[in-house]
């Protein structure tokens, strides 16, 4: 017998994971492409540029609100069969 809480199809959280993942890697792209012209001597990119590359800690930030979310789902569900199998 094991004590396993069954995963639904989708935690809570997934959604928020899976978008936070894809800002942030939008954001990392635009750190690669703003930090490379210092190393390559070219003409710096515009401000806006550096404002995309923010995206970075937002995706960042929204990715742990969706694994906060899921385990905070994981262990209601945990508490839940735990008060019925009492």
């Amino acid at each position: 017998m094991t004590h396993e809480t069954k995963r639904p199809a989708a935690w809570p959280g997934d959604r928020l994971v899976r978008i936070g993942v894809i800002v942030f890697v939008i954001g990392a792209v635009a750190m690669s492409a703003t930090v490379a012209p210092l190393f390559l001597g070219a003409e710096p990119l515009p401000s806006a540029a550096y404002f995309v590359s923010m995206l970075m800690g937002v995706g960042f930030a929204v990715a742990a609100a969706g694994v906060l979310r899921s385990a905070a789902a994981q262990r209601r569900r945990a508490r839940e069969a735990a008060r019925s199998a009492v």
